[in-house]
């Protein structure tokens, strides 16, 4: 057990959707390439990390299923660690609120939270840049994101910053239908299937400079929903219950499923639109768009 006293770094690790995602063909790494615009969203996970003991330990509320050594937070400390010579035990606590493996990136998020708490506890985030980019890159394109800016403009295999954006006002519904994606299977459906030219990711940017939320909801844009819906046809559900819901001024799948989500008209309508999508079974949230992948709750290191 960590010692109470030690220091400790506590940050909310956000969840994100695809404002636009164009994936595109198969690169010569495996990866594809990819096109998007992702925005964080005020969903969180909370990740404190305590630093003491002789090992690297990881507690998640709740359990997601997947065994401590193989989580992407624990991943991350073990990369932070073993990219300087010194040896130290750390305790990672994850409070779950967002989905695992539902495309909001929530595993993604605690790996950059971890990264960045580690760097906070080294005395070293200001110089620790390149140092947390390394390790980012090498667990997921998602994960160097999450240590940027809350909207940001990505190519590459969607790990490349082009533009940091605006953060525009939106009022967002969240809902999965409980059947997870298994990504691989996702992108090995969409390489055998023809799809058309995606449209240019100019209007989205355009629709977020301005900051009209009609004009963002309707550059909604994700190519991945076809092969996932024909994976998980549930989230064609899903999406047709969005299309029906009033006050959802566009909607979209979540990268590559199972979550789908809408920009709304305000927040009663995004409440209204959760609420129902419970009723139905189904896991909703209401939420909004923020402006930080991460945010330190306590950057004092003060005992806990």
């Amino acid at each position: 057990m960590t010692d109470r006293l030690a220091p400790t770094v506590l940050i909310k690790a956000h969840a994100k959707v695809n404002l636009f995602l164009a994936v595109g063909g198969r690169r010569e790494d495996g990866y594809h390439d990819v096109t998007t615009v992702i925005q964080a969203l005020e969903l969180h996970d909370d990740v404190a990390v305590t630093l003491g003991g002789e090992a690297l330990t990881l507690d998640c509320e709740p359990d997601v299923g997947v065994a401590p050594e193989h989580n992407l937070a624990h991943r991350a400390a073990q990369y932070w660690f073993e990219s300087s010579d010194v040896t130290a035990g750390a305790h990672i606590q994850l409070r779950k609120r967002i989905p695992a493996g539902a495309g909001l990136g929530g595993g993604s998020a605690d790996a950059a939270a971890v990264l960045k708490a580690l760097a906070l506890l080294d005395g070293i985030e200001e110089s620790a840049g390149a140092r947390m980019a390394g390790a980012a890159a090498r667990l997921g394109a998602d994960v160097p994101f999450f240590l940027g800016g809350g909207t940001q403009l990505l190519m590459g295999r969607g790990d490349e910053l082009v533009e940091t954006l605006p953060t525009p006002l939106l009022d967002v519904v969240l809902v999965n239908p409980g059947i997870p994606v298994e990504t691989g299977a996702a992108y090995a459906r969409f390489d055998r299937t023809l799809q058309p030219a995606p449209p240019s990711h100019e209007a989205m940017v355009t629709a977020i400079r301005g900051g009209a939320r009609e004009a963002i909801a309707a550059a909604l844009y994700d190519n991945m929903t076809e092969p996932s819906v024909a994976l998980v046809p549930d989230i064609g559900l899903t999406l047709r219950f969005l299309e029906r819901s009033a006050g959802v001024l566009g909607f979209a799948m979540a990268g590559s499923g199972s979550t789908v989500f809408g920009v709304c008209a305000d927040p009663a309508s995004a409440e209204s639109c959760a609420a129902e999508a419970r009723e139905r079974g189904w896991w909703a949230c209401a939420t909004r768009t923020v402006s930080a992948g991460l945010d330190v709750v306590d950057p004092t290191m003060r005992a806990r």
